[in-house]
């Protein structure tokens, strides 16, 4: 039996799960397909998944219409030889929509023994040019996922010299600071082998700054108050003359080897052009937080292309990844290479103005019951993003019921794992049957998050580099934005503000939440309302409306 392969007339969005519940998000959030494996399968360690709960995934993405491709892209040892047919037969029974390898020898083997399966080669075979796609089709692949090396003048090649096979693309995620996982650090550090999907990050760790004497000693170059304006440190690449790249140390350490993660956001719209078939995300160990959100953009995004293709614009849904902690976003090898702007030197964590603020449990007659994922104190903003509705909602809350204890309070915490209870009453403006179907079990709940100064620089600078690199920028601006980072670093404050002028019980964003009894029933906001009326909930009124006395003037 030979598998046909057969194009999808739309791109593909293919979602990662790292476990069952990111499963079912990825599939309620929009994704087509998803990808996962488990550690007995693909050798990836950090898999949460048993077997049984890979069945039920597989079956529960399959009754939503969606597809389920599995991992076997380990590199074979003679060790592993004799468990490929265990391996096999335990693939056969998740009964998956592909197979994705990357070992020439586990391929041969499932093609030989279970030629009903789709085969794809996996990102860790590194294929970068039409020759490799077109030797992998011709051993019996339907689909080749090309290496995130890959240039998109290089991808629209590929496409037209080869036609008749899937190719896929990695459009948002982490990116590797070396060649797509042959990395020697993880293995060299840590033991632990980054082709196994058990890589270390050692790319993301901190690094000190040692100079060596000419009598052999070694100190570490501790820089001061007293020095530090005498040393400025760069490197320069044998092919960039003239390029100086900053090697920056504080008191933390240096991070010249981290990444910026992967976004092809606004380029999404020439890969769509181009036919490219599945559109994958990075990304089985982040939270189900970044699953949902990651795929509603994308979903969205890709919809929208195809409904309108000449006036489709990546704005609003580069908005809505920015709600997404991330590491700065970069074009990464899409124009070619990389450039300064797709590293992040002062920096390795991940960062977002917005956090995880819940969970839809369970929807009653009356209410939602929420898990709470991150502190909640009276007078928050939580926004609900449905996985079915393009409207989201917000909600402002002043006391929490904690179900589990039957005790109300003005804060609750995550670590106990509480759920709470949200009256539908407490939407003042919104249609109850519209809660009740619109915002089902496992809707994502968010809420902005303060931040300190150099959080925000650190936004700031990183939104800026990632102008530059669309063209759309101004090096002069980045360089301000840049020398305002490190003010912020070194003055070191550690109070933490928000976007918006919200203050606990007693301020009002000027958003119209749903439960604002400010903005609602106090006279001074009486012409913001009038103004809110011709707005969709949610969109910031002007300064100036904010204000009480202009308000209600």
């Amino acid at each position: 039996m030979t598998v046909k392969v057969t194009r999808p007339e739309r791109a593909e969005l293919l979602m990662p799960a790292g476990n069952l519940q990111k499963l079912k998000m990825a599939v309620l959030y929009g994704a087509d397909v998803i990808y996962l494996g488990t550690p007995d399968m693909s050798l990836r360690t950090k898999s949460a998944f048993t077997l049984e709960e890979v069945v039920e995934g597989v079956e529960f993405a399959h009754q939503h219409g969606k597809r389920v491709y599995l991992t076997l892209n380990l590199f074979s040892h003679n060790k592993d030889v004799p468990k490929l047919e265990q391996y096999l037969e335990t693939v056969r029974v998740v009964k998956p929509d592909g197979l994705i390898v990357a070992d020439p020898g586990v391929f041969q083997f499932v093609k030989e023994r279970a030629p009903e399966l789709e085969l794809h080669v996996s990102t860790q075979a590194n294929v970068c040019s039409w020759m490799s796609v077109k030797f992998w089709q011709d051993q019996g692949a339907s689909l080749v996922v090309l290496g995130r090396e890959v240039s998109f003048a290089e991808l629209k090649e590929i496409r037209e010299k080869c036609d008749s096979v899937k190719l896929e693309a990695f459009v948002h995620g982490a990116m590797c600071m070396t060649y797509s996982g042959r990395c020697l650090l993880s293995n060299f550090m840590s033991e632990r082998g980054a082709n196994q999907g058990n890589c270390a990050n050692s790319c993301r760790w901190n690094y000190k700054m040692h100079m060596k004497l000419k009598d052999g000693t070694v100190k570490e170059l501790e820089l001061t108050e007293e020095n530090m304006e005498m040393f400025e440190f760069f490197l320069e690449e044998g092919y960039r003359e003239g390029e100086l790249l900053p090697f920056e140390e504080d008191e933390r350490g240096s991070y010249i080897l981290n990444s910026k993660d992967l976004c092809l956001m606004p380029k999404l719209d020439e890969l769509l052009g181009i036919g490219v078939d599945s559109l994958k995300v990075e990304g089985r160990n982040k939270s189900a937080y970044y699953v949902a959100l990651v795929a509603r953009a994308y979903r969205k995004a890709i919809d929208d292309w195809y409904e309108d293709p000449d006036n489709w614009s990546a704005d609003k849904y580069m908005q809505e990844l920015q709600t997404v902690p991330n590491r700065g976003y970069t074009l990464a090898f899409h124009e070619g290479r990389l450039t300064n702007y797709a590293h992040n030197y002062e920096n390795t964590a991940t960062l977002a103005d917005w956090e995880y603020a819940g969970l839809i449990h369970a929807v009653e007659e009356d209410a939602f019951l929420v898990e709470v994922k991150n502190r909640l104190e009276a007078g928050d903003v939580i926004e609900f993003v449905s996985p079915v509705q393009d409207k989201t909602l917000l909600l402002r809350i002043y006391e929490f019921h904690d179900i589990k204890k039957n005790k109300v309070t003005d804060v609750i915490n995550a670590g106990p794992q509480p759920i709470i209870r949200i009256p539908f009453a407490w939407f003042e403006h919104e249609d109850i049957d519209v809660l009740r179907h619109g915002f089902p079990e496992m809707t994502v709940l968010r809420k902005e998050r303060a931040l300190t100064q150099e959080q925000w620089a650190r936004l700031k600078l990183d939104q800026e580099a990632a102008k530059l690199e669309q063209d759309n920028g101004s090096a002069a601006f980045y360089e301000k934005k840049r020398i305002e980072l490190q003010e912020a670093v070194d003055a070191g404050s550690a109070e933490h503000r928000f976007r918006t002028p919200r203050l606990g019980v007693e301020g009002c964003c000027g958003r119209g939440c749903n439960g604002c009894m400010i903005f609602w029933h106090d006279p001074a906001y009486t012409k913001a309302r009038e103004l809110m009326r011709e707005k969709k909930q949610g969109e910031m009124l002007g300064r100036d409306m904010r204000n009480d006395k202009l308000a209600s003037a």
